[in-house]
């Protein structure tokens, strides 16, 4: 069994035993990857969402290609959160960095994103602001011929606005981390065969989430953890989907009684993307075995065609 995780956020300072500005551990990012490795992930997208991100995500993969060769990767992007990075004064200059970023790094970089639309956090950038530079980003996926990682929280109808204007030049691409309603899915796909689904620990909180992914055409499924965040929790609907197969959040310390080789409570890690793959199996009525190769394939057709090539 093979799975790739599309999201996850690696360079986050709970990997690096930081909470809330704290030091409670040495960083264990290299058990992390290992847990994950061993527990069937093969691959790991490491989410951008700003310059810096970006930058410290490409040190990281750098930093660990010897002890992990092919396994971790990079989208390049500023989320819709963080587009206030652009203005009209440097707009231009932020976009050739991007795919300057890009082009030195083709080997590790899957995906332009995570951009797309957030109107739950308008306190951080407005709708219009998040609309223009989201439309300026689509133009770097135009240029790289790269697939897109998307971000959309309660904005899905301007969002497929903005993608049905650029489809026909956009490749394929995933609107991550999805919890939308019936409605919001099925306006995603009637874009047409280039828009895939992510799914993760918040896509599976409610009963009304667990029918929205029982609809998601396989053939345009994939999953991810979204870690640290996003993590299974017990007041989720999906946690009785789990009780017949122990989930790993079981053995978890709390950080300031961390151990080397444990998971720490409230901290999601890659590894779990098994739990996510249980839930959508027993939702799907498939074997864990049969969903782990489509998501599989779904997701090396999206991001890592280049390899099904070799």
């Amino acid at each position: 069994m093979k799975l790739i995780d599309i999201g996850v956020n690696l360079c986050d300072d709970m990997f690096k035993g930081i909470y809330n500005g704290k030091t409670a551990h040495e960083s264990d990012i290299e058990q992390v990857i290992q847990r994950a490795i061993d527990n069937h992930v093969d691959k790991m997208m490491i989410t951008g969402t700003c310059m810096q991100d970006i930058h410290e995500a490409i040190e990281l993969i750098e930093k660990l290609k010897e002890k992990f060769p092919n396994r971790l990767y990079v989208t390049v992007g500023v989320h819709p959160t963080r587009c206030s990075e652009f203005t009209e004064l440097n707009d231009i200059e932020h976009r050739n960095e991007l795919l300057e970023m890009i082009r030195k790094n083709k080997e590790i970089v899957v995906a332009v994103g995570e951009c797309g639309l957030d109107y739950d956090r308008l306190q951080f950038c407005d709708k219009e602001h998040q609309k223009k530079y989201f439309e300026f980003q689509l133009e770097l996926a135009k240029k790289t011929k790269l697939p897109l990682f998307l971000h959309n929280r309660k904005s899905t109808h301007d969002l497929c606005e903005i993608l049905r204007r650029h489809i026909d030049e956009l490749g394929l691409f995933v609107v991550h981390s999805f919890d939308g309603s019936l409605e919001e899915l099925q306006e995603l796909l009637s874009l047409g065969e280039r828009v895939h689904i992510g799914i993760n620990g918040c896509s599976l909180k409610t009963a009304e989430n667990l029918k929205v992914v029982k609809e998601i055409p396989l053939d345009r499924l994939c999953i991810e953890t979204d870690c640290p965040y996003c993590e299974i929790r017990q007041s989720h609907a999906c946690w009785k989907l789990l009780q017949d197969s122990k989930p790993f959040m079981f053995d978890a310390k709390k950080k300031e009684k961390f151990e080397n080789g444990c998971h720490v409570k409230s901290r999601n890690e890659p590894d779990n993307l098994i739990n996510v793959l249980k839930v959508i199996a027993k939702i799907k009525q498939i074997s864990e075995e049969e969903l782990a190769e489509i998501t599989y394939n779904n997701t090396m057709k999206v991001y890592f065609p280049h390899l099904l090539e070799q």
